[in-house]
């Protein structure tokens, strides 16, 4: 877990975040090199960017799930994905 809770509860990537800039780091900023980093990223963003709009057009509140609900809401999402 990240060490910093509120960044965490405002953000809900920031583990995936972190890496992205670890990696930057140890790569000498070769973005080339970390572009699965960013995809993961950018895919963390859009999922919680979803699960916020959602529950803002339901009226739960607050948007953002808390923090020891977000895992239990990925799990349930993955087993409604479809597989391609």
């Amino acid at each position: 877990m990240p060490k910093n809770y509120e960044a965490e509860k405002n953000n809900p990537c920031l583990k995936e975040q972190e890496l992205s800039y670890k990696c930057l780091s140890k790569n000498n900023f070769d973005h080339g090199k970390c572009e699965l980093y960013y995809a993961n990223y950018n895919n963390c963003k859009e999922f919680w960017n979803k699960i916020r709009a959602d529950r803002r057009a339901k009226g739960i509140v607050p948007y953002l799930p808390e923090v020891a609900d977000r895992e239990s809401i990925k799990a349930e999402f993955m087993k409604t994905k479809p597989t391609l």
